[in-house]
This record gives C-alpha cells, sequence and structure tokens, in this order.
C-alpha cells in the first residue's frame, strides 16, 4: 500500500498558472507599451488581462475569447495577427499554450502599478484614506449635440420672463445653431443624430425629462456644467475680439487707400467680422446686454438653411416631380407630361423621389450674394400632400408582383398625411391585361374605402397634368399666409385639421429628412424585415402585420411564444385573438394558423 501524501501545513496553496500563456503574454506587452506611450488604452488591456486570468480552459484561437467579458473584436484581431506570426515562424506544430523555452514567464500584474496618479492614490500615500480611481467628470465636446442642448437650455433660463424649460422641437431649432450635426438626419450610414445625445445628459443627471409632450430642463449639475461652458464660450469670443481690435488699430495706421472687394472671402467670415467688430459689440457687457446680444445673433443666424421658420411672402411652392415620370417610355406619354404642365404654365422641378411621384415643397426664396457664383441654397419643407400616379396596366403589374401593397405601406408610412393615388382609365386597354377588370375596379375601391386613400380618377396624361395644374394652384393658395415650422419625422401630430381650421401656422417635413427616410433599400432592422415578409402572406396587410409586430418584435420572439405552447391547436390560434385597426377585430383562428405553419413547417409546404 503506498504511502500517502504528506500534508503540507503552513503554506497557502498556489494559485493555478493561466493556461493560455502565450495571450497573457501579448497582453502584457500590449498594455505596457500603451502605459509608456501614455494612452488610455492600456486600461482596456489591463480588463482583459483579469478575465484572461480568470479563465481556466485553454484557448485555441483569439475568436474564442470574445465569450470572455472586456474582449472585443479589436483585441481578438490584434492577437490572432500575433498567433499567426507565432505559428509561421515556429512551425504549425508549436505549442500556443506553454511559453517557449527562455521566454519570461508572463506573471501576474499588479492592478494598483497602472491606476493613474489621481488625487486619492496621492492622499493613499500621505497616509490618508479612501480607494479607488477618481470617476472623470463628463464634459460634452464643442459643437456636439449635447454641447448645443445645455447651452441652449442655459440661455434659454437667464431670460428674464423665461419659463425655465423647453420642448423638444423648439430645443431642436435653437440648438442646431450651436452644433456641426443635425438633429433630425442622421448621417449617410448611421442612425444617430445630435439629439441622441440628450439621453446620455439624462443619464448624466444634466438634463431632466418630464411631462407629456416632453419638457427639457437643466438640472443643478447641468447648470454647473453649463455656466462653465458659457463663460468658456465667452472667453474665446473674447479673445477673438481683441484680435479684430488690434487688426484694426493696424489698419488705421495703414495709408488709405482705394476699397478692394475680396471675392474670395467667404459668406461665413463676413459674418463673423461682423459680429466680432469692436464697434457694434463692446468687450464688456452686463447681464441683460449679453442676453440681448444672444437674441439678436440667434434672429441673424436663424436666417440660415439649418434653423428658424419660414414665414408668408418668403417661399415658393414648387411641385417636385419623380425623374422615373418624365423620362423613358416608347409613346412619349412621360415627355408629354412635362409639356403639359410646362404649357399651364407650372413651376416645377424634376428630382429622385424615393417614395410618390408627385408632391410639393415650399423653397425659401434666397436672394443671390455679390461676389458668389450660386446663390446659396434656400430650405425645402414638405407640404402634407403626395401623389401616386397608376395607369390600368401599371395598377395590373404592381397586385400581380406585390409593389401595389408594399407602395401602400410606404406612403402612409412616409410621414405626410395626405396621400393620394391618381389613377389613368386608359379606356377600353384594361379589358386587354392580365386581370379582369372588375379585379382592378375592386382594387381601387379598397385604396379609398379600406385604406382610407383619396383617389382621383382621370382619363390620361393630359387630365392628369391639369389636375396636377388645379392642385398646385390650390395649395399655392392655401399656404400663403402661413408660417411654415420645420418639424422632425418622429414629431408627427394630430395637425392635419389646421388646414380647414384657417390656422396661420404649420409645421412640415424638411425635404432632405423626407427623401432620407423614405429610401428603399436602406440598413432595415430585424422588425422591418420581419414585418415585410409578414405582408406577403396573402390577407395580411399593414394593420395587421403591426398588430402582430406590436406582440412579437421579431421572428425569434414568435418561435419561443410557439415553443412555451405544448399542443398543436394552441400554436396555431396564437395569435387569433390579437386585435388589429381601429376597428380593434381579431386577426381570426385561419390567419393566425397560416403564420403558424409558415414558420414552424418542417420541409416544404402543402
Amino acid at each position: 500500500m503506498p504511502a500517502p501524501e504528506p500534508v503540507r501545513l503552513g503554506r497557502k496553496r498556489g494559485l493555478p498558472s493561466c493556461p493560455n500563456p502565450l495571450f497573457l503574454r501579448w497582453l502584457t506587452e500590449l498594455r505596457d507599451e500603451a502605459k509608456e506611450k501614455g494612452l488610455k488604452i492600456q486600461f482596456c488591456y489591463q480588463k482583459a488581462i483579469n478575465s484572461l486570468n480568470k479563465y481556466p480552459l485553454p484557448l485555441q484561437n483569439a475568436k474564442e475569447a470574445k465569450i470572455l467579458q472586456n474582449f472585443g473584436d479589436g483585441i481578438c484581431k490584434i492577437l490572432d495577427e500575433k498567433l499567426q506570426r507565432y505559428l509561421r515562424e515556429n512551425g504549425p506544430d508549436a505549442p500556443i499554450h506553454s511559453l517557449p523555452k527562455g521566454a519570461p514567464p508572463p506573471g501576474r500584474p499588479d492592478n494598483n502599478n497602472l491606476a493613474p496618479p489621481t488625487k486619492k492614490n496621492v492622499a493613499k500615500d500621505k497616509g490618508g484614506g479612501g480607494g479607488g480611481r477618481k470617476k472623470r467628470e463628463y464634459v460634452p465636446q464643442k459643437r456636439s449635440g449635447g454641447y448645443a442642448v445645455l447651452l441652449t437650455l442655459y440661455r434659454q433660463s437667464q431670460i428674464p420672463g423665461s419659463k425655465g424649460y423647453m420642448f423638444k422641437l423648439e430645443l431642436q431649432a435653437e440648438a442646431q445653431l450651436l452644433c456641426d450635426k443635425s438633429f433630425s438626419v442622421p448621417d449617410l450610414g448611421s442612425k444617430y443624430t445630435a439629439w441622441s445625445s440628450v439621453s446620455t445628459l439624462i443619464q448624466k443627471n444634466l438634463v431632466i425629462k418630464t411631462h407629456s409632450p416632453a419638457r427639457f430642463s437643466l438640472t443643478d449639475e447641468g447648470l454647473i456644467l453649463a455656466e462653465r461652458l458659457e463663460a468658456a464660450e465667452e472667453g474665446s469670443k473674447d479673445r477673438v475680439e481683441v484680435r479684430s481690435e488690434r487688426e484694426e488699430v493696424e489698419e488705421v495706421e495703414e495709408e488709405d487707400g482705394p476699397g478692394v472687394v475680396d471675392l474670395t472671402c467667404s459668406d461665413d467670415e463676413e459674418e463673423k467680422e461682423d459680429r466680432t467688430h469692436p464697434t457694434e459689440r463692446p468687450t464688456c457687457v452686463s447681464q441683460s446686454d449679453r442676453d440681448v446680444n444672444v437674441k439678436t445673433l440667434d434672429s441673424q443666424t436663424s436666417r440660415k438653411p439649418n434653423g428658424g421658420c419660414l414665414r408668408p411672402g418668403t417661399y415658393d411652392i414648387l411641385l417636385c416631380v419623380d425623374f422615373i415620370e418624365t423620362t423613358g417610355g416608347s409613346n412619349h406619354r412621360k415627355q408629354e407630361l412635362a409639356k403639359e404642365l410646362q404649357r399651364n404654365g407650372v413651376n416645377f422641378d424634376v428630382r429622385k423621389l424615393n417614395v410618390g411621384d408627385f408632391l410639393w415643397v415650399a423653397r425659401e426664396k434666397v436672394a443671390p450674394v455679390p461676389g458668389q457664383l450660386r446663390a446659396p441654397a434656400g430650405r425645402e419643407l414638405v407640404l402634407d400632400y403626395i401623389i401616386e400616379r397608376k395607369r390600368m396596366d401599371d395598377l395590373c403589374g404592381s397586385i400581380i408582383d406585390g409593389r401595389f401593397r408594399e407602395q401602400k405601406f410606404r406612403l402612409k408610412r412616409c410621414g405626410l398625411r395626405r396621400p393620394i393615388y391618381l389613377v389613368e382609365e386608359c379606356g377600353t386597354a384594361a379589358s386587354h391585361l392580365s386581370l379582369p377588370e372588375a379585379t382592378l375596379q375592386q382594387a381601387i375601391v379598397n385604396t379609398q374605402v379600406v385604406d382610407g386613400f383619396f383617389v382621383k380618377r382621370v382619363q390620361d396624361v393630359r387630365e392628369s397634368a391639369a389636375y396636377l395644374t388645379i392642385m398646385t394652384r390650390y395649395l399655392t393658395k392655401l399656404y400663403q399666409d402661413r408660417t411654415l415650422i420645420c418639424r422632425s419625422r418622429e414629431l408627427e401630430g394630430d395637425e392635419a385639421g389646421d388646414e380647414e381650421r384657417g390656422s396661420p401656422s404649420c409645421s412640415l417635413i424638411s425635404f432632405a429628412e423626407f427623401n432620407h427616410g423614405a429610401i428603399k433599400n436602406k440598413c432595415q432592422t430585424v422588425r422591418e424585415v420581419f414585418a415585410r415578409q409578414l405582408m406577403q402572406i396573402s390577407g395580411l396587410s399593414g394593420d395587421k402585420a403591426a398588430a402582430i409586430l406590436e406582440s412579437y418584435s421579431t421572428p425569434y420572439s414568435l418561435l419561443t411564444a410557439y415553443e412555451q405552447r405544448t399542443s398543436e391547436a394552441e400554436k396555431e390560434k396564437l395569435l387569433s385573438s390579437i386585435r388589429y385597426g381601429k376597428l380593434k377585430r381579431n386577426l381570426g383562428p385561419a390567419l393566425s394558423k397560416t403564420v403558424y405553419q409558415l414558420y414552424c413547417t418542417q420541409g416544404a409546404l402543402s
């Protein structure tokens, strides 16, 4: 019988060595290099080292490390490159779970050595209490969304008689002047706007959001930070004023000569020189004078294309025609439409429309600037009327290939409140189409009665041009005395009755935001793709798909719900009690069974 292993007393059992010493050594080298250069990424490497030290299993490559905390795509890519280089130098069979001979052991680094010399650490070295690193204060970058929102709320709170809060629409309009990024339209390839930073401000307890509709105001912490930002802003302006005053003194000392116009100077530089001229703004002003200056500055900059509103007489109503409606075609029907509009004296512009065939915009009147080749671009706000034009043959083809339902769905979601279908009867040609004429007429009636679109029937292209001419003149008269305010698509309110009530002002979407939001092939979320899948099912309209998405926003959530049901009958009736539309009718067992069979049947459908 073998002798028992002697018990070791008085010594703590040593920690097991890391099963991935190569990765640990490389991470340690990366951390040390970053520490020498003073880069903050050293702390990311340190967190990855801590996670790797706790993992007890060997890794075959860096991709497997993604399951660990603090291991992102960047760190894994660097480790994989180092691993490939190691295998090329030492052979494909080189061990990766042990260090090569002569290599120093990676060891377990001390976290405290990496902490920056904050006040708390200095106090601890001197004998003071407290541990941990001081959390860095959040300060938004200049000309960012958070910076603009804080300054706008602060300046509004300093106005005598201020209400102490701002609504979202007015906050966006005022803050846009202080921000380089749009508050309503995201950059290409991104879904975030400058307004997205407001959630960070709320999370940092700098801005508070109350009531419905939402009211935004500064907290005590936000007020302190906004005062610092305003002081920094005033300091930078004072430096500009001192420099401009010195330049003016130098110019006065020079000999007077004939005035020369510099055509290379931009408008922004001229406006900056006007604002910083010492005879127009004193270097030392009181609080009340500063408020007046801020108001004057805002009123001057509100004429720029990014902010403000369009007042009566400062804009023209322009018909926008999709370029597809004027180009191509074998019988010159499309060219005939443009000729008829020109003959009727309609002011129209041909451009690419991502949804619809015709719409109207209010274009700002902009005078040309002396010394510039082109006049600055004016703002364009889209009126709440959009037209989809359909010939009978086009209607027949769109019903067969499924475009008809998709177009109606996109028109409802485009953000405009008055969609119109313009149907050209095309005489007796409807009797020679693939679908019966009765089917086409029923589809037109359903579009008006069920879907809620206004349907206008005409006989040919000439009548279509006449209808567009009459609508253009009607809208010109309707909006001639109105103040137009720019709003975001997400702020759609129930203001459709303003026109009948004769409201002196109305809120409209900018053309750039409208057309960008209506892109057909843009990057879609899982929810949007799921909705398009559901609408391919016969009998499942947009309202029914929206009702299903309220309960199950993704296919995964729907399949999970099916798995939780025990019997086949419960799975088939899962969606039958979902209510849709204004009348809140049930989806029904037949459609519920169809959806279940589509997503849960193994193999081909019978």
